[in-house]
């Protein structure tokens, strides 16, 4: 493909290039537990939800949002969780309260819509039970297969102390898209309490491996431990693997209503050399109750073994990180934690920060995604979780805000892009250069580091050492860090090497173009 070009220069300037563009997406009767989903076949297609009953959706890669609520006769009664499939089908699973019919959250429901969340389903449901209690599902979608899986906790009697009643994890999956649901079996060996704490069992969230292996981890008293099923969910593993044999899961945060570590899985199923890689992640204060932290264990043997766990947030010992949510970009292997972060205070004065690997979880970059912080009262219902997808390099985390008593839903306009201009402009080297993407398909940026002022050139040359492109010529550019954008089409496809070079430095590296 011929490509033309016309290039410009730029400064690195954090609001405009990689700024925080924030959205507010809802402020209206206190949302909170926020839950998103992107359309694999069209990443500008988002829909997310919020308690109790609020759908949204949005064209435009989240810059702007289409709110409305949700019903079904089966009753809405919060914990959203959306997925998409292959398809072009959002699903928004939550609690029940039917008007009639029915008892409080006696069953987990499953509302289906094919046209980018306008219009839904009344929905189907699994798990109906008239003496117990449904809670704290979560889904996942299995490409191979065309496969839902679904996870949940059932409590014998919510709230309860009595120890004869049980809390248990139970998994029930759809092969028909939603339609019809299996009878649900239960996972785990190890039954919990009522309590709704640590003793009790909760936070299973499936997911799905790159040849259509279905794994699942949870808390309670056993531990944070983990069970895998290699046939769809006929059967699963036998016993409970631990990854962490204590996992006190239910913890005091100043100025949140009620907090938790609950554990959130995910798998590689990306063409990275990291396919088949097991993510959990979780918070807990194992440091100190002033000191949680984010962490996260992986698993490269189908979750035989599990490694120690990694702290993922990288500021000092003794600041609060909490409630974080973890999602892999399937097209790249890219890891991503989203948490609320108060390193920046000595109050209870809260951001947003962003957490993610390009090295299988081996370490992790942080940046905070916020523009502004907040300062939550425990008064308000702050809810239990966050939530966050990423798609071809197209990131948007998604969390509640709580300010002067009021919840407002937000997400992050935000890329991998952007994220690693970001990465380059706060590293301390002052010869570093880079170019992204890498390979190019479309814009290509350069960036570079000056120690004084200095003409700057850049020349794109092939293979043989034949210029082919003159980026720059001795442009004029004072010390700092800048930014040079080539716009489409001035290359053909194959493999370049351009040429960073001032009166101070000269680097050269290979470019790619698609």
């Amino acid at each position: 493909m011929v490509k033309k070009c016309v290039f410009g220069v730029c400064f690195l300037i954090s609001n405009i290039l990689f700024g925080q563009q924030n959205i507010m997406i809802d402020n209206v009767g206190s949302p909170n537990e926020p839950s998103i989903s992107i359309n694999p076949n069209n990443t500008n297609q988002l829909v997310a939800g919020s308690n109790i009953n609020k759908v949204y959706r949005s064209n435009d890669g989240g810059l702007t949002w289409i709110n409305n609520t949700i019903a079904s006769t089966y009753g809405v009664w919060g914990d959203p969780a959306i997925i998409a499939d292959n398809n072009n089908n959002f699903y928004f699973t939550h609690l029940s309260n039917p008007a009639s019919g029915g008892n409080w959250i006696d069953r987990i429901v499953c509302q289906k819509s094919a046209d980018i969340g306008a219009t839904w389903s009344n929905g189907t449901y699994t798990g109906l039970s008239t003496t117990k209690e449904q809670d704290k599902q979560w889904i996942a979608f299995d490409k191979i297969n065309n496969i839902l899986y679904m996870t949940w906790t059932q409590f014998d009697s919510y709230g309860s102390s009595d120890p004869v009643n049980k809390s248990t994890i139970l998994f029930s999956k759809s092969s028909d898209f939603g339609i019809t649901w299996s009878t649900p079996i239960k996972l785990n060996n190890v039954d919990g309490t009522c309590i709704d704490n640590s003793t009790t069992v909760e936070g299973a969230v499936p997911a799905v491996g790159p040849s259509g292996q279905v794994y699942v981890a949870w808390s309670g008293p056993n531990g944070l431990v983990f069970k895998k099923s290699l046939d769809q969910g006929i059967t699963w593993s036998i016993n409970e693997t631990q990854i962490i044999p204590t996992h006190l899961w239910d913890y005091t945060i100043p100025g949140i209503d009620r907090c938790n570590g609950l554990p959130i899985t995910a798998c590689d199923t990306s063409p990275s050399v990291y396919n088949g890689t097991l993510y959990v992640n979780w918070s807990d204060q194992s440091n100190g109750t002033n000191d949680t932290d984010i962490f996260i264990s992986k698993s490269t043997d189908q979750g035989a073994t599990w490694t120690s766990p990694v702290r993922v947030n990288n500021d000092p010992a003794g600041k609060q990180q909490f409630l974080s949510w973890m999602t892999i970009d399937q097209t790249t292997g890219y890891i991503y934690i989203v948490f609320y972060d108060r390193r920046n205070y000595t109050t209870n004065n809260t951001d947003v920060y962003l957490a993610y690997s390009t090295n299988g979880g081996a370490t992790f970059t942080n940046t905070k995604i916020s523009t502004t912080g907040f300062l939550p009262t425990s008064s308000v219902f702050f809810g239990d979780y966050t939530n966050i997808v990423a798609h071809n390099g197209v990131i948007r985390p998604i969390w509640a805000r709580l300010a002067n008593g009021q919840t407002s839903i937000w997400t992050a306009i935000l890329s991998q892009s952007q994220l690693e201009i970001k990465e380059f402009e706060t590293e301390n080297e002052i010869n570093t250069i880079l170019n992204y993407p890498n390979p190019v398909s479309e814009d290509c940026f350069f960036a570079f580091k000056l120690y004084k002022e200095s003409p700057v050139s850049i020349t794109i040359y092939d293979l043989s050492g034949k210029e082919v492109y003159k980026v720059l010529e001795n442009a004029n550019y004072p010390m700092g860090k800048h930014l040079v954008s080539i716009k489409s089409n001035v290359l053909h496809k194959g493999e370049y090497i351009y040429e960073v070079k001032s009166n101070y430095y000269k680097k050269s590296k290979k470019l790619l173009v698609e």
